[in-house]
């Protein structure tokens, strides 16, 4: 036997067993686990969103205060020579 019939027959031996019960409310706590998940990252999206908006806003009203696309008056003290 090659080593691919090999593990094909293992496959068949686990196939052929009779399977396990299932519990029977699975698939209602799968459901409600994933639409708890969803919320979840649906809320922290939003969050990180509403993050982003706001520190737009806090770069946007800094930079309309400072203004740093301005050349300053006065780089350097005045020279009164030697």
């Amino acid at each position: 036997m090659s080593r691919h019939e090999d593990k094909e027959a293992a496959v068949r031996r686990l196939l052929d067993t009779p399977h396990p019960p299932v519990p029977g409310g699975l698939a209602a706590e799968a459901a409600e686990r994933g639409a708890r998940l969803l919320r979840r990252n649906r809320a922290a999206r939003r969050a990180a969103w509403t993050l982003f908006a706001l520190a737009v806003l806090a770069f946007v009203l800094w930079a309309s205060t400072v203004q740093p696309w301005e050349v300053p008056v006065e780089t350097t003290p005045p020279f009164d020579g030697l």
